[in-house]
């Protein structure tokens, strides 16, 4: 369809008519994402406030869409790369979120963890050395002032503010792991995402929401006893990717509900259940 076509389609959305502003919008939602620029033009010249409402309504359905298809693709096709399905997360908020931009603020917290990293050093003290660098150094912090805010589980917002909850916190730390070659993964607990070292002589755990505090097996045992909740072996084990992307979904349910914004909530619960028999992971 040409760009004098698909404008007149859109002016069409003036109409005081619903069958045909319906009409409309079913069309263009048939041409897909490639439609947004366009609409986005059609935004700003617009002095209908009713147009502007209909043209932002259909720019986030299609975003909304490709949102869901490029979670999909991942899922199937890439979700050993932890940092793409982290920028999935955030382009719900932020559709025009730069991968590699993020690719690069990764790889500069990684240069300054790797200036202090010797080849000598056992694992509690590599580990100690990212801590230090992480949350002294540059100043990463837990944000319990606004735990639940949604930007705590958007990893370019926990970049910028150095302010995040357990779950982003971990990935950023993962991350950073990752490029180091250090055995380091995610642990899906009740209430609490951490951290755990799986060496061929060393295991413990580090709970990135407090610092990076090493803990062992037992402490797990107690925290568990604590709530009364019986142990699992995956309370104890490395999840997957994929279980740490469901549980940024769910934190996320969560945050917007906490602000009111059941749209947005009933949004995201319709993504997580396309994905529950798909995707594992603990709320």
């Amino acid at each position: 369809m040409k760009d004098t076509e698909l404008k007149a389609l859109v002016t069409l959305l003036e109409d005081e008519d619903e069958e045909i502003v319906t009409h409309v919008e079913q069309k263009l939602m048939e041409l897909g994402t490639g439609v947004i620029p366009l609409l986005e033009e059609e935004w700003e010249s617009a002095f209908n406030p009713l147009k502007q409402r209909r043209i932002e309504d259909l720019i986030h359905m299609l975003q909304f869409e490709l949102f869901q298809e490029r979670l999909e693709d991942w899922k199937t096709n890439r979700s050993e790369d932890l940092l793409e399905g982290m920028w999935l997360i955030a382009t719900y908020q932020y559709p025009d979120l730069d991968l590699d931009d993020l690719r690069q603020q990764i790889h500069q917290l990684y240069v300054e963890v790797w200036r202090e990293l010797r080849e000598d050093l056992l694992p509690y003290d590599q580990v100690r050395i990212i801590n230090s660098v992480l949350f002294n150094g540059l100043k990463f912090r837990a944000n319990t002032k606004n735990f639940h805010s949604p930007a705590n589980s958007m990893i370019n917002a926990v970049l910028e503010s150095k302010k995040g909850n357990p779950i982003s916190l971990c990935a950023v730390y993962m991350l950073i792991a990752q490029k180091l070659e250090l055995p380091i993964y995610g642990v899906n607990l009740p209430n609490l995402f951490i951290l755990m070292y799986e060496g061929t002589e060393s295991t413990f755990y580090i709970n990135a929401f407090n610092k990076g505090l090493i803990f062992t097996k037992q402490d797990i045992d107690n925290y568990l006893e604590h709530l009364n909740i019986p142990p699992q072996d995956y309370f104890y084990e490395p999840c997957s990717n994929e279980d740490i992307i469901l549980r940024c979904l769910r934190n996320l349910v969560v945050s917007f509900e906490k602000l009111g914004d059941y749209h947005k909530s009933d949004e995201l619960k319709t993504v997580l259940s396309k994905m529950d028999d798909q995707f594992s992971g603990l709320a």
